[in-house]
């Protein structure tokens, strides 16, 4: 006979063992000071250190103009799928333009970069198919290659001759497609990986190329449009629009056959609201205002490397950071958690990043630099981690 237990115990149990490890996540309310890098938390104005709004965008006065326009033009919502009564003027139209700057045949817009990671490998491969990513990729990539029911193999981090082994071994299989997954930025180390080469190797090994740009989007390659544009050979270039562009959603620059083929299969397509029209309106201001925001990206990069021979002075490691995107390596998550918390004490938000966003023994504080950040305000967070190292 069975003992009846408390069905939600694994909850308080789970919880508590996160508590346990130093791994409890919590949401924490701040709202953004808009002309400025700075945010509102329980009343107190703080630095801003953690935010992907990299160029500004989401409080320049022309991305807010559009988005008002927009919502006047078209209502507050699209109402429905795009397959149903949801696809709008706007939203053929921005695809349009976002293929023309990209130098693609089309693009497809998706509501959120995880949405779109997770649903399009699902529909891109099946249990008979071989995915190849990267150690580092993002949880939503690794999330898309378990539901498409393939088989999964993780390269060693940037390790393209490990890659090559396996792609070597795949030919002797009877897999009906391969994929090479990865990231042109990778989102918790900030380095890059070498796109020309993953080009090479899947070109040499007939795989399809899945190549996720989006922290690079708005700051790195020829007009900040990333690190995949101009490259030919990537038939997945994956960007976001919460990051660089400063408000949500996400979209995929591709050929025609394969935007028609994901309009006609991805069920993260098929099955949601189109994106309001809000949206629509600032992400067309921003499209407009990337290319022409040079000197913005000259200085978060001048920002980023000021920043990264300080902290590297001090002593803390930065690992092989070469993005906006430095991560300030601590190991044990009980010492991370204290050194925000001293952080946080000197006026810095700044968020420890624990395991399992990270593997065990790598915790950090994730440093992302912004347009809206100032020198000065780079050598106060230089003298909070002297500080919180002492």
């Amino acid at each position: 006979m069975s003992t009846k237990t408390d069905k939600l115990e694994f909850i308080s149990e789970s919880l508590d063992q996160r508590k346990a490890e130093h791994r409890f996540r919590e949401l924490v309310r701040i709202d953004p000071e808009l002309q400025a890098a700075e945010v509102n938390k329980g009343g107190r104005r703080m630095l801003n250190f953690c935010s992907n709004d990299y160029l500004g965008l989401a409080t320049h006065p022309e991305v807010i103009s559009k988005s008002r326009e927009y919502l006047e033009k078209f209502g507050a919502g699209s109402t429905s799928s795009r397959l149903v009564s949801g696809n709008f003027s706007i939203h053929e139209e921005l695809e349009a333009d976002l293929a023309k700057t990209f130098g693609t045949e089309a693009a497809i817009l998706f509501n959120t970069g995880f949405q779109a990671n997770a649903t399009i490998l699902s529909t891109l491969a099946d249990r008979n198919s071989f995915i190849l990513a990267d150690r580092n990729v993002h949880n939503s990539l690794l999330q898309g290659a378990v539901l498409s029911r393939a088989d999964l193999q993780r390269y060693h981090h940037n390790d393209y001759n490990h890659l090559e082994e396996l792609l070597k071994k795949a030919q002797q299989e009877s897999y009906n497609r391969i994929l090479i997954v990865s990231e042109t930025v990778f989102s918790m180390d900030g380095d890059r990986t070498d796109v020309e080469h993953l080009i090479f190797l899947a070109k040499k090994y007939d795989a399809l190329l899945f190549s996720d740009d989006a922290h690079a989007l708005g700051v790195l390659g020829e007009k900040g449009l990333g690190l995949n544009y101009g490259k030919v050979g990537i038939d997945i270039s994956l960007g976001t629009f919460g990051k660089a562009f400063g408000s949500f959603g996400a979209f995929v620059a591709c050929s025609k056959q394969m935007k028609d083929y994901l309009i006609n299969f991805c069920a993260g397509f098929i099955y949601t609201t189109a994106l309001p029209p809000t949206v629509i309106g600032a992400l067309s201001a921003s499209l407009k205002l990337i290319p022409s925001m040079d000197k913005e990206r000259t200085h978060i990069l001048n920002l980023t490397q000021y920043f990264k021979n300080e902290i590297e002075e001090l002593g803390f490691e930065t690992g092989s950071s070469n993005s906006q995107i430095i991560p300030v390596i601590v190991e044990g998550e009980e010492q991370t958690i204290a050194l925000s918390g001293e952080l946080e004490r000197d006026g810095i938000l700044a968020t420890a990043i624990r395991p399992p966003t990270v593997s065990s023994g790598s915790s950090r504080i994730r440093i992302t630099i912004t347009a809206k950040h100032k020198k000065d305000q780079i050598d106060q967070l230089v003298r909070a981690f002297r500080k919180g190292k002492s």
